[in-house]
């Protein structure tokens, strides 16, 4: 079975950049094959790996939806879309990436994540580990896409607005009782940890167990484009990413 590793946190906290380092770690402590999911429908996750994913869940479903003679007789559409989507994934050295893509009109989002979770959990059999990138807003969390996570990660900035946002999410999952093993909290973009910033996450019963502060190579690279592949090996954030996932208890397959 897979270990499933999920970031969440609001627009702008480098979620989807944690994302994508944890990705890196964890090919690099050889523990994969890794899936990486993209569930943020602004879809950054695959550029920060340097992946071009050519299509996406909604845009498959849309794609049957306005088009449905291009389905072969004797196959069903739920088939057709899941050999599809199975065509969707790119297969990189170490891990793949699953784009599931912006909604395009009212039903479609609820349609997607039904089909992503029946993809996951045929897909859990053939990935070590399962890292999913959050859209801001959990919707998908809402609508029970992911039952069960072996360790969340929440991420927020140096502000309280983002240490109340990562609380609000951790509030989301226990009244959806999703399980989950461990959940942690993460400062990215770390100024300095101010005594105002520790008291709030005291007063929300979070774990943090990080503090990552402002990387300059990491804001060259988002200036830039280019992906965390190409991020020196002795970059301090990346370090302390291999080190938080060993100290979170994250298991090995």
């Amino acid at each position: 079975m897979s270990i499933i590793i999920a970031v969440a946190g609001k627009g702008g906290t480098g979620k989807t950049t944690l994302a994508a380092l944890v990705v890196r770690a964890l090919k690099e402590k050889g523990q994969g094959p890794i899936l990486a999911i993209d569930a943020d429908p602004n879809s950054n996750l695959g550029e920060l790996l340097g992946v071009k994913s050519p299509s996406t869940i909604v845009g498959i479903i849309d794609s049957v939806a306005k088009n449905p003679d291009q389905i072969p007789q004797g196959v069903t559409k739920d088939r057709y879309i899941d050999l599809k989507v199975q065509e969707s994934l790119n297969e990189e050295e170490g891990f793949d990436l699953l784009s599931m893509g912006r909604p395009e009109g009212p039903g479609c989002y609820c349609f997607a994540n039904n089909m992503l979770r029946g993809l996951i959990e045929k897909l859990m059999e053939s990935y070590r580990y399962v890292v999913i990138d959050n859209e801001a807003g959990m919707e998908h969390l809402s609508r029970r896409l992911t039952r069960n996570i072996d360790t969340l990660f929440m991420v927020s900035d140096s502000a309280i607005v983002g240490i109340r946002s990562a609380a609000r999410v951790s509030e989301l999952v226990d009244e959806l009782e999703i399980k989950i093993k461990d959940r942690f909290l993460i400062l990215n973009k770390s100024r300095g940890t101010k005594e105002a910033l520790l008291s709030e996450i005291k007063k929300a019963g979070m774990n943090l167990r990080a503090t990552l502060p402002l990387n300059e190579e990491i804001e060259d690279a988002a200036v830039s484009g280019r992906a965390v592949f190409q991020l020196s090996k002795d970059n301090p954030l990346l370090k302390a990413v291999g080190e938080f996932l060993v100290v979170s208890q994250v298991r090995k397959g």
